[in-house]
């Protein structure tokens, strides 16, 4: 399915086209794996939204650091 999204964060989609070069993906691929992440989570963590009560997923390898160098890029160094 073709589908377009506006008003996404400008830097938020700059790191994530640079996490999907740097594993050989398309953005289009880790969109889609988020999406069937956040779905499988039970309707009560959904509505309530809290990234912290999301189940730990294995990403694959190269992942290990996920988080960290997603606190940089939001938090930055």
């Amino acid at each position: 399915m073709d589908t377009f999204l506006h008003n996404i964060d400008d830097e938020a989609y700059r790191a994530l086209e640079e996490r999907a070069i740097a594993q050989g993906k398309r953005v289009e691929d880790l969109v889609n794996q988020a999406m069937q992440t956040y779905l499988r989570l039970p309707y009560s963590l959904q509505k309530r939204g809290s990234l912290k009560d999301m189940p730990i997923e294995d990403l694959g390898p190269g992942t290990e650091h996920l988080s960290e160098e997603i606190d940089s890029v939001l938090y930055g160094d």
